[in-house]
């Protein structure tokens, strides 16, 4: 594909006042005064054996481009062709483009600082004498990490790929499960010096034009050097940027972001990142898995119960123990108070000291398995895990009971795993609330969280949409997975233009 692009007017900007010139050699001076001591970029002096006026460099990054495709597609066939000017037909470019160079895209321009991005991305540029313009060549070697499946994200059926670094692949993935005319995508840079290709995807009969405006007005908003991963443009454009939920999501499986597409949400793509956002983002999401969708609904709804309660209790039972043990002994059964009586005999600490010193070593367990190699990552929990734990209980360090609770709150909290960061701070708060106020503590700070998640926003749609729901439509996928068959509709607060999602001939009552 050939595009003939009229920049004259914008050979300014980044570059200066730098501009390209009729002189070759006056512009790969300017070129190496540029890229001064930067030795990747080469500069191929070509000559054509027939047409010995003709002069050309090809500049390129060693490594970046495709050395076949270079020497087959472009340096052979500008040392060979014949270049009488008779028969370039008084426009040496185009004839370079429709007759000699053959590359699936080839881009005209003078303007200098598309030049640098063009090389910087891997392709080639070609510079002639007698013409102060330049041509694009898209040569660049595609080197990618091959398709596997996302650790976080294993399902046990289901598809298995996940995005890879590549902007294009991952694009491809997307668009070969959306086999519509209506999917959209559109591209644009972010970085004033990574120049990091994004593209947002949406489906035009479905996605809010608010959202989708109200998305491009915060990407223009952000000013910064470099974009190097997709988090850096979470945290710049999400909605209650200090709170410690998140109000974006980011998923790595193809088949999740199509499924959010179907339903009217928006994604972000980054190059050079595996994590694609997707928005609005509503609470219950943290609970859903893809899981859920491959399998029974009844299995499916059982599981996502599971982590519902799972996510209370990691939450909340080193509060309520703490609660319990310190201020209302009255409500632990008599003999359970006993033991727990027993085995806190000559333990040197207070109880809200115990949990929260077992709680920052489980913390620090935690991380230190996942910064370690695999190996080296499992045996530490062990040791952490069993033979400390026994050893602090021999040594009277702590009490077994609070053993048992921080053990239950960390395995409990593997199960939410997407809810970590803001679980650990929640869990903090009310552990602290509750030592100083007993279970009224941790009722007040339950109903703070509970007013803090229903305050917030994610561009426009309220963060608990679906708890507070009073149509059947918005209830069939949260905290039960209801079947295929029966979600017939979209959530109303998700179906911006299109709520229906299956072919009926009668409407169900929303009621």
């Amino acid at each position: 594909m050939f595009r003939k692009k009229q920049e004259n007017a914008q050979r300014t900007g980044a570059s200066g006042d730098l501009r390209l010139t009729m002189s070759l050699d006056s512009n790969i001076s300017m070129l190496k005064t540029v890229l001064n001591n930067d030795e990747t970029v080469i500069f191929r002096d070509i000559k054509n054996i027939r047409q010995r006026s003709f002069r050309c460099c090809l500049v390129y990054i060693a490594g970046m481009i495709n050395g076949d495709m270079a020497n087959g597609s472009i340096l052979r066939p500008l040392m060979t062709a014949d270049m009488r000017p008779e028969r370039a037909d008084g426009d040496l470019l185009d004839f370079l483009c429709d007759k000699v160079i053959s590359s699936h895209e080839i881009t005209r321009s003078a303007d200098i600082n598309l030049l640098f991005a063009t090389l910087f991305s891997g392709d080639a540029v070609l510079l002639l004498d007698g013409c102060d313009e330049a041509l694009l060549i898209c040569c660049r070697e595609m080197r990618e990490r091959a398709l596997e499946e996302p650790e976080l994200e294993r399902v046990m059926r289901g598809p298995k790929a996940g995005f890879n670094e590549s902007l294009m692949t991952s694009l491809l993935l997307i668009r070969q499960r959306l086999k519509t005319q209506d999917l959209k995508f559109k591209f644009r840079e972010l970085g004033v010096r990574s120049k990091t290709r994004i593209c947002i995807c949406y489906i035009d009969t479905l996605a809010s034009d608010g959202i989708l405006k109200e998305l491009e007005s915060r990407l223009d908003k952000i000013n910064v050097d470099g974009i190097i991963a997709a988090n850096y443009i979470e945290e710049r454009i999400k909605d209650s940027p200090l709170s410690p939920f998140k109000t974006i999501g980011n998923t790595e499986r193809p088949d999740v972001v199509a499924a959010k597409l179907l339903e009217g949400r928006i994604a972000v793509v980054v190059d050079g990142s595996p994590s694609v956002l997707t928005l609005p983002y509503v609470f219950m999401e943290y609970f859903q898995s893809p899981d859920d969708y491959y399998n029974n609904y009844w299995f499916a709804s059982v599981n996502r119960l599971l982590r519902c309660l799972s996510e209370f209790f990691t939450s909340s039972i080193p509060a309520i123990y703490v609660a319990l043990v310190t201020y209302h002994h009255e409500m632990i059964p008599t003999q359970l108070l006993l033991s727990i009586t027993a085995a806190r005999q000559n333990v040197p600490f207070p109880t809200i000291i115990e949990a929260l010193i077992l709680l920052f070593i489980l913390e620090v367990i935690r991380e230190a398995g996942i910064r370690m190699p695999s190996p080296m990552g499992q045996a530490v929990s062990i040791v952490g895990t069993l033979i400390l734990g026994q050893a602090a209980i021999d040594a009277r360090l702590f009490s077994a009971p609070m053993i048992v609770i921080v053990a239950a709150t960390g395995i409990t909290g593997l199960i939410t795993i997407k809810l970590k960061g803001a679980t650990t701070i929640i869990r903090l708060l009310l552990l602290l609330l509750s030592s100083f106020m007993g279970l009224y503590g941790y009722i007040f700070g339950v109903i703070g969280a509970t007013i803090h998640l229903f305050s917030m926003r994610s561009f426009g749609v309220s963060y608990m949409t679906n708890f507070g729901a009073i149509y059947s439509v918005d209830l069939k996928d949260t905290v039960i997975r209801a079947p295929w068959w029966y979600m017939k509709y979209r959530p109303k607060q998700m179906a911006f233009k299109n709520q229906i999602r299956q072919n009926t001939t009668g409407r169900e009552s929303d009621s």
